[in-house]
């Protein structure tokens, strides 16, 4: 009897054991987790220019972010927690920014924004040795050397040869002819002049490059650019800058048409006296889709922008945060899914993503091919007053020949 009583405590005890394997095995694994991650919540940190010369681009791009980031926690958020931003301003000044650098990062998983080449310059030292990922307000090459940096789009250089592409294919430039470049001494500014150097060389134009500090006059280099009879001008420049260079073409008779990076151009510059020459003069090249784009991305942005901010003035900045937004999301998902949310899981995710499909807010990105842009496709657009965002699309996204072969080199 005794015998019978404990092999049945036995085979129970197995039995018992075997159920609760059986359990263990359908449980996920406890998600790991680091700085800025709770059992409730994720936090991003946002650095930026709320007071400063960029504040009103950076005030609508972070509504992006945060139209973007409310959907998805609609959705459920990541991995049961929902994500939410900590945002400081540092108005543009590099001092301010590390000082509110250093309060935001332990309390951060990443940063969605560094708005500032010089501010991302300043903290990029930290940032590899901390582990955590950014997305700077920037599409700068040179941002590509550090793997821990979100480029969303096509880089500057890749944007600029692009759009000569454009005019080229229109016919208004050709082998031969002289084209200038115009553009601040900054990483940005360099890097755009990459882009018309390539185009010069490969098609046999006679680049003119002026240079520039961020803040100065430049009538003295347009007017050396219409000496020199440049057919066109490219803009690597500040928005004050581009409408000053094309009103100064104006008022001396020269009609040439000026392509302009993204950050050349803001729609402010269309409530200025230089609107007028603006809108006939001027070309966006840009990695990111204007507001009124009509495609399902930017259309499906651009409806949920209006509804839920009736009274603000949109522009393109919706549509880059929305899209840095996507990435994000994309990224902390597949991390979400190997159930590891600490900055090296975070940074692991990032470099293994292969595709992320922003519905043509963007090309398609792709992060894991080390020192290459995410994208290498573009949009060319013109001012418009009457286009919601202030923008309305020439070209939809394409990338030139010259882009694949630039590419093809680099690697």
């Amino acid at each position: 009897m005794g015998v019978v009583v404990v092999r049945n405590l036995v085979a129970g005890s197995v039995v018992l054991a075997l159920l609760a394997a059986g359990c263990g095995a359908d449980e996920e694994p406890p998600v790991k987790t680091g700085p800025g991650v709770t059992a409730d919540t994720i936090s991003l940190g946002v650095l930026t220019d709320l007071t400063g010369p960029f504040s009103a681009t950076s005030g609508i791009r972070i509504k992006g972010y945060e139209l973007f980031l409310g959907q998805l926690n609609e959705r459920g958020g990541i991995c049961g927690r929902k994500v939410e931003l900590k945002q400081m301003d540092h108005g543009y000044d590099v001092d301010r920014a590390l000082q509110a650098y250093f309060e935001l990062e332990p309390e951060v998983l990443g940063f969605i924004d560094v708005t500032g080449a010089p501010m991302t310059e300043a903290i990029e030292p930290d940032l590899m040795q901390t582990r955590a990922i950014a997305a700077p307000a920037s599409w700068s090459a040179t941002l590509l050397g550090n793997p821990h940096m979100v480029v969303v789009g096509t880089t500057y250089d890749l944007d600029v040869i692009n759009g000569w592409d454009h005019l080229k294919r229109g016919g208004v430039i050709g082998a031969g002819d002289t084209i200038g470049h115009l553009h601040v001494e900054s990483d940005y500014g360099r890097n755009a002049l990459e882009g018309s150097t390539f185009t010069a060389e490969r098609w046999g134009l006679n680049l003119v490059g002026r240079a520039v500090p961020e803040t100065a006059d430049v009538v003295a280099q347009v007017t050396e650019l219409r000496a020199a009879g440049a057919k066109a001008v490219f803009l690597s420049t500040s928005p004050q800058q581009t409408a000053t260079a094309v009103a100064t073409a104006e008022r001396l008779g020269w009609d040439v048409p000026f392509l302009v990076n993204a950050a050349a151009y803001d729609p402010l510059i269309l409530e200025t006296p230089a609107a007028s020459a603006v809108v006939e003069r001027v070309l966006v090249v840009s990695p990111i889709a204007p507001f009124a784009t009509d495609l399902p991305g930017p259309r499906a942005v651009a409806e949920a922008f209006t509804r839920q901010y009736p009274d603000l003035k949109p522009s393109g900045s919706v549509d880059h945060g929305y899209a840095v937004g996507m990435a994000f999301g994309v990224i902390l998902e597949k991390a979400c899914a190997e159930r590891d949310l600490t900055r090296d899981g975070v940074l692991r995710a990032f470099q293994d993503t292969n595709e992320v499909d922003t519905g043509s807010l963007t090309g398609k990105l792709r992060f894991s091919l080390v020192g290459r842009p995410s994208s290498t496709q573009s949009y060319v657009s013109r001012p418009d007053p009457a286009t919601p965002g202030g923008l309305a699309v020439v070209a939809n996204l394409f990338e030139s020949e010259l882009v694949k072969l630039k590419g093809t080199r680099a690697r």
